[in-house]
């Protein structure tokens, strides 16, 4: 597609970049962190993504899946090194702004797809303005990310510096409500729908309107917002096996419950939550209870939970994602007491609002977009992030954001070019010798499940220095050379 830009693409020879859902130039910021410019590895990284900090806590980092190191010893930490960058760079300056260009576009929310969306675009010299329903913004970056793992003070930083170049910013607006999606219509030129996933789902079993019995979107909800829940005494069960029930289990923990259950129906390899969520939330006292599926809610005097029921489940052949499919147990249901269940089963999207005015949904509630983010039923309507994907990564939103800005732009009659202006030197690769991955520590269980302070240790120096080092500069050498190397501008 000439002068479009979509999320999918084959022709980088960069692994890791490849990888990377926003393209970000990871040899490139490596190479200037072994020399020490960590300043310029931040503005390289903004080049393609605005949110350096918050990837370097909380990326899932897909950019090592595939790193060329692996076939030496071990891939790259990449997030460490992007941690151990903005640790140590500094407060650095935006980049300036293009001319005005005397276009308006809203923004319909401000989690990390809308902020970037509006951070690309008003870096072309478009003026924006970000309407969001919530008090703050950040999206599930602050309502589904415990601070734990991301410091809201980091978060409130990054969004500050997004924020100096120029955005307007309306939170408490709902959209539908406050103020109709016709009315931004007729007075912007361009919209971008990045509402996110932030409604719960139900399992679908008898009691679940119970009292105590409440979803993960509102607990981190909540806690986003500093209303912190009182698990105190309590034995709280979870339902689910994703991140997100690994951090309102962990959550939980640091809330003063005096036992959390995480319940899951598969496997515990199968969970879909990342291993070292799982092995942190096991070593900080929860338990892990595979292969049980939730049946029924049991309640008690005043219709408050009491407990919950699981039925032991078998595992059995492969479903078509080629996972073990858990079937039922010929053995009894299992009780498990509980005075609070926190449901973690998945996010839907909140269309209310949308809908009404036109938007096409798919059967699973998400909107329609095309490839190129616009709506295939509407003129200068573009969607993207989790509204249209459902819940995924922040790295993803990241990257839909970025993709929306530049055709939107395009879609304006503009082509405007997002650069830095950063060198890089060539590299130096004389030590090639097979050597251990460095991986971030983290603070002792028994003291970091008593708060909500950041829970991992960045590198120390002697580790980035042996880590950067591994790097083979893919985008230098073999075949990265020969399709170009470094990608430049977007």
């Amino acid at each position: 597609m000439r002068n479009i830009s979509c999320l999918g693409s084959l022709e980088n020879p960069v692994p890791c970049v490849a990888l990377c859902p926003a393209g970000v130039d990871i040899p490139s910021y490596i190479s200037l962190v072994k020399e020490g410019r960590y300043a310029d590895a931040v503005r390289l990284i903004r080049k393609d993504n605005p949110f350096p900090t918050a990837c370097a806590y909380i990326c899932e980092h897909p950019c090592e899946a595939r790193c060329r190191r692996g076939m030496v010893d071990d891939a790259l930490n990449i997030r460490g090194l992007k941690r151990y960058a903005v640790d140590n760079a500094g407060d650095v300056p935006q980049p300036r702004c293009a001319p005005s260009t005397g276009k308006k576009i809203a923004v319909i929310g401000g989690g990390p797809g809308g902020l970037s969306a509006a951070y690309y675009l008003v870096l072309m010299g478009h003026h924006v303005a970000i309407y969001e329903k919530r008090q703050k913004l950040g999206g599930m970056m602050r309502y589904g990310i415990p601070s734990y793992r991301f410091p809201r003070e980091k978060l409130d930083a990054e969004i500050e510096s997004i924020l100096s170049l120029g955005i307007e910013v309306h939170t408490g607006v709902k959209v539908g409500n406050e103020i109709s999606f016709e009315e931004l219509k007729a007075n912007y030129d361009c919209l971008y729908i990045s509402i996110g996933a932030h409604t719960d789902k139900k399992v679908g079993i008898e009691g679940e309107d119970s009292i105590g019995v409440i979803s993960a979107v509102e607990m981190l909800g909540k806690i986003g917002d500093d209303e912190m829940p009182d698990f105190t005494g309590q034995n709280v069960v979870v339902v689910g096996g994703g991140n997100v029930a690994m951090d309102v289990t962990r959550s939980a923990i640091r809330l003063g419950a005096k036992k959390v259950t995480c319940v899951y129906r598969r496997r515990q390899e199968d969970m879909t939550a990342q291993a070292e969520e799982v092995e942190g939330a096991i070593a900080e006292g929860a338990e892990i209870l595979p292969l049980h599926a939730p049946l029924r809610i049991e309640e008690g005097a005043g219709h408050h939970v009491t407990a919950l029921w699981a039925q032991p489940q078998i595992i059995g052949e492969h479903d078509k994602a080629n996972r073990p499919r858990p079937n039922t147990a010929s053995v009894e249901p299992v009780r498990l007491p509980a005075d609070t269940i926190i449901v973690a089963i998945g996010q839907g999207i909140e269309s209310h609002g949308l809908e009404e005015a036109g938007v096409k949904l798919q059967r699973s509630g998400a909107l329609v977009a095309r490839p190129d983010t616009q709506l295939p039923n509407m003129e200068a309507v573009f969607a993207g992030g989790d509204c249209v994907t459902g819940p995924a990564t922040v790295i993803r939103a990241i990257a839909a954001g970025k993709a929306a800005a530049a055709n939107i732009d395009e879609y304006l009659g503009f082509h405007h070019e997002i650069t830095v202006d950063v060198k890089v030197s060539a590299p130096l690769c004389s030590d090639l010798r097979p050597r251990g991955r460095v991986n971030p520590s983290e603070r002792e269980a028994s003291e970091r499940k008593c708060d909500f302070n950041c829970i991992e240790c960045g590198m120390t120096h002697e580790e980035a220095v042996q880590e950067e080092g591994r790097c083979l500069r893919c985008d230098y050498f073999g075949y990265g050379s020969f399709k170009g190397g470094r990608v430049e501008k977007w």
